[in-house]
């Protein structure tokens, strides 16, 4: 079996005639619905539903509350969910991506209101034509803003900006008893808090308004490779804390990733260097000895920012800065590598790998993904359990991500689940595997994810993963409704 396909109830099903909207109702093409990025778990819901307008949003919901049957609702935006957490079985989908708009809003305090359904890479584009932008980003940007706030909004300008949620200065909302809301830190701040990281429990975004400061033109993008996971950590932790202080001393992005150490294209070596050049210089200094016989090696990714406009004496300044950066750092002095780009592409860089791998197949695959936050504390008793006791020197065909953030950062009162520790470390597993047969089955990663943290709980290591009656995003499964079929079924198979 390729994926878990739950089943679907007809005697709930419901008339959707007295549903009124000007919006689409699809009843039968429902394969966009039923799935996702993580692309294992498929519910098929009820209808897919494309709103007109936030009141039809709102209608549907009142639908959906008057009914009798148990029925859910899921606010789909474009997919990107791992675990079915936009699916909602026998339910409704709500396809945001219908309620567009983008307004720039310039002045004693900048700031952008998108709609819930904008994805991320089109609000960038608008805000830089402007000459600003949000000041914290997801890594990818071909998600939806409304998606994003559910969750937090996690990346490398996570430990000076805070996550996105941290920068949202007011929300509009659609409850999940169909009523229309507007939310801030001020004015009706419970739902704001609650909105915030909040899974899609307790509410659907409709809106947000993000703060903006000015962007960049140019970035110096930088990665210097390590043996030893101590100074990589240590070295992260440094460069994140020189912040708290002084705003403006360090970098303004830090995220480190771990390889395997081999010369695999997709798990190993080949994820750091930026050109086929530095390719080979790295192959060669690799080989030389005394060669390390640790299975990882561990890739600290920084970036300054700065403008285009830098003539050659300010240019020169800059590079001194970054320089005396790294010669505070422990890393292989001859294994690092940089580039300039333009901040557009920096941030939207993640995009060009997804073309690649949508090419290969491989965009379409399970992505069971592992996704934890870890304490500081706990980072290097992780790093030898999940690393070193399991079978991850092969790679897991993406991404293994580890990298630290502050806690003082965050939004207080949201509801993200985050440690107490005042740093604390994203540490990810982003699998990326060709689809059955010729890769594995989602079934066998779930397996290795789960015994992964087994053996961390057996080892006492602390984590949290980011993972009424609920009517909103039932694919969380948090909140549980009696006499679920679908609910029962997906417990038999996670």
């Amino acid at each position: 079996m390729d994926s878990i396909i739950l089943p679907s109830m007809d005697n709930n099903k419901l008339p959707l005639s007295n549903l009124h909207i000007q919006g689409s109702i699809s009843l039968s093409n429902l394969a966009l619905a039923s799935s996702d990025f993580g692309n294992f778990i498929h519910r098929s819901p009820q209808a897919f539903i494309q709103p007109a307008s936030v009141d039809e949003l709102a209608a549907t919901i009142h639908y959906a509350e008057a009914s009798s049957s148990g029925l859910t609702v899921a606010a789909r935006g474009n997919g990107h969910s791992i675990s079915g957490q936009a699916q909602a079985c026998d339910g409704l989908v709500i396809d945001m991506r219908s309620l567009r708009g983008i307004e720039v809003c310039l002045g004693e305090v900048s700031y952008v209101e998108a709609c819930g359904g904008e994805l991320w890479i089109d609000v960038l584009k608008a805000c830089l034509r402007e000459g600003y932008a949000p000041p914290s980003w997801p890594d990818y940007l071909y998600i939806t803003v409304g998606g994003t706030l559910q969750n937090a909004g996690v990346g490398g300008q996570t430990f000076k900006y805070g996550p996105v949620i941290s920068n949202v200065l007011q929300l509009e909302v659609v409850t999940g008893r169909g009523e229309f809301c507007t939310c801030s830190p001020t004015s009706n701040k419970e739902l704001f808090f609650a909105m915030l990281g909040g899974l899609g429990q307790f509410g659907i975004v409709t809106k947000a308004r993000i703060l903006l400061v000015r962007a960049p033109e140019k970035v110096r993008w930088i990665r210097m490779v390590y043996d030893d996971v101590g100074k990589f950590t240590r070295d992260q932790e440094l460069l994140i804390n020189l912040h708290v202080d002084n705003a403006e001393e360090g970098f303004d992005y830090v995220e480190g990733f771990v390889v395997c150490n081999t010369d695999d294209p997709v798990n190993g070596w080949g994820q750091v260097p930026f050109t086929s050049a530095e390719m080979q210089r790295f192959d060669v200094l690799a080989s030389l000895p005394p060669r390390t016989t640790n299975p990882f090696l561990y890739c600290l990714e920084v970036a300054k920012h700065y403008p285009s406009s830098l003539h050659a004496q300010s240019r020169h300044s800059m590079d001194e800065v970054v320089e005396a950066l790294q010669r505070k750092l422990g890393y292989i002095p001859e294994l690092t590598f940089n580039r300039d780009v333009a901040y557009l592409e920096f941030l939207n860089r993640v995009h060009a790998q997804e073309q690649m791998l949508r090419e290969l197949g491989m965009w379409q695959a399970p992505h069971p993904w592992l996704c934890l936050f870890v304490p500081k504390s706990d980072i290097l008793a992780l790093h030898k359990v999940m690393f070193l006791q399991t079978n991850l020197t092969n790679g897991v065909g993406g991404p293994m991500h580890m990298y630290p953030m502050l806690k003082i950062k965050w939004i207080s009162h949201a509801s993200v689940v985050t440690p107490e520790a005042e740093v604390f470390y994203l540490v990810s597993l982003l699998r990326f595997n060709f689809p059955p047969p010729r890769g594995p089955k989602a079934e066998r990663l779930l397996l290795e994810n789960n015994n992964i943290l087994g053996l961390l709980q057996r080892a006492n290591i602390s984590f949290k993963t980011f993972d009424p009656l609920a009517i909103l995003a039932p694919g969380q499964s948090i909140f549980a409704r009696q006499n679920s079929h679908c609910l029962k079924a997906l417990s038999s198979v996670t």
